[in-house]
């Protein structure tokens, strides 16, 4: 009979099995033993052989023996482990003052108003808070607010964040995290789904109109539906893009508003526009960021149509003590600079090109990859045991990503199969960098495709 524990790893892909560790050195098993005892529910660690960071520069870590690994996973520092810059504006601010958002701080609103001039000119109203699961919840909360109704469309393998509120349309967290009876599942837009004579955009639409159709027989109006624009969890499904014109519609027809979840593929992270959403030539009701607005300081944000958030911020009283204090802020407006300064979406655009079009070139042979897909440094490799039949390869898509960690070159794993590797770096990934990425790959591929 497995336990909780390993149903629950069983879940989790790319995980580190804390009954192994005869292999490890004597220093990881003992902290790992320490950790396993003080440690609440739920905590992991990543590959079969979990590795422990002392520092990191761009888009590498190192570990306590120096060894350098090229990080072509973590999409949090933003810019880049340690980046100099955010590290000065940050250590200047935390010598100076950290306060919050009921004082006057004029940091904040020049932070506010740059960070809205990416934004199309209907979105005019930010509000901040510390994590992408915070931001997803207050978005929920003003949609609701705003449509007085209940119901919520996801895609089938999303995840959104780890409140009560949004584990309730996170299906990726799996069956131990229940979905409330107000949510409905759709497909991803994957081009593979569209019946024969249909075409993607009328598959996405009819999708969704079932979704709000089966909301009302159950008793609920739409309030929203929210998509992470890269669909991370689901797979990495970028393009094809213009089917969201169609899915807006029926939205708001029905009385819903969009949100976008840039959580993952906002700031850049998909190379051609600065936000997801924008790649589809629509502008939402509510927007989420998370992750890199801070460069790993707990930063959040919500940005909002102002006919949307207006009544809620009238009405309901709403105060995060951290969110928008002054060291965060800081990182912000750093993170701002750094893109300013180093062009950080051409570097995107160019490498990630880069990137796909060798990763393409590796596997373009190989019986056990279906497709690689993507945009910017944002790319999915999916593993299958046929390419006939798509039969997801979780077990080789996992020797794929630990023989690269022995490597000292970090990725993991996604997709409801566990099976689509995911390469997402930091977006200070250099040309080196994808260079070097690129001949592991290689080495592995050779062993494992």
């Amino acid at each position: 009979m497995p336990t909780t524990l390993s149903r629950a790893l069983a879940s989790f892909p790319n995980r580190f099995d804390p009954g192994v560790m005869g292999g490890l050195p004597d220093h990881l098993q003992e902290t790992i033993e320490r950790r396993n005892e003080v440690l609440g529910p739920g905590y992991m660690l990543m590959y079969r052989e979990p590795v422990e960071f002392v520092s990191g520069r761009g888009a590498h870590l190192f570990d306590r023996d120096g060894n350098d690994y090229l990080d072509a996973y973590n999409n949090v520092p933003c810019v880049g482990h340690a980046h100099p810059y955010v590290v000065e504006a940050v250590s200047c601010q935390m010598a100076a003052v950290n306060t919050n958002t009921r004082y006057v701080q004029e940091p904040l609103v020049d932070y506010a108003e740059r960070l809205l001039e990416t934004f199309p000119e209907e979105l005019s109203k930010v509000s901040l808070a510390c994590s992408g699961s915070e931001a997803n919840d207050l978005a929920m909360r003003v949609a609701r607010f705003h449509t007085g109704a209940e119901g919520v469309i996801v895609t089938r393998w999303a995840y959104h964040g780890i409140t009560r509120e949004v584990s309730s349309f996170s299906p990726t967290l799996g069956k131990g995290s229940p979905l409330g009876p107000n949510v409905r599942l759709i497909d991803p837009p994957d081009p593979r789904l569209v019946a024969p004579g249909s075409t993607l955009a009328e598959h996405m639409r009819d999708q969704v109109r079932g979704a709000i159709d089966d909301l009302e027989r159950h008793g609920y109006r739409l309030a929203a539906l929210v998509t992470d624009c890269a669909y991370s969890s689901d797979g990495i499904f970028t393009d094809p893009v213009g089917y969201m014109a169609g899915v807006l519609e029926e939205v708001r027809a029905a009385g819903g508003v969009y949100i976008a979840d840039e959580v993952q593929s906002g700031f850049a992270r998909l190379g051609d526009t600065m936000w997801g959403f924008s790649r589809h030539g629509v502008v939402p009701d509510i927007v989420t960021m998370g992750k890199p607005m801070g460069n790993g300081l707990p930063l959040s944000g919500v940005v909002f149509r102002p006919e949307v958030c207006d009544d809620f911020g009238q009405n309901v009283r709403y105060f995060n003590t951290f969110a928008g204090s002054s060291i965060p802020v800081a990182a912000g407006a750093a993170v701002l600079d750094v893109f300013e300064e180093e062009n950080v979406q051409q570097r995107v655009l160019v490498n990630g090109k880069a990137l796909r079009a060798g990763l393409e070139e590796i596997t373009q042979a190989s019986p056990y990859v279906s497709e690689v897909r993507g945009s910017g440094l944002y790319v999915g490799i999916e593993i299958v045991r046929d390419r006939e039949t798509l039969d997801p390869d979780r077990a080789r898509a996992e020797d794929i990503i630990n023989d690269l960690r022995d490597r000292r070159v970090l990725i993991s794993g996604t997709g409801k199969g566990a099976n689509v590797l995911k390469v997402r770096p930091p977006l200070a990934f250099s040309s080196a960098d994808v260079t070097r990425f690129l001949e592991t790959f290689a080495e592995v591929a050779k062993v494992r495709l």
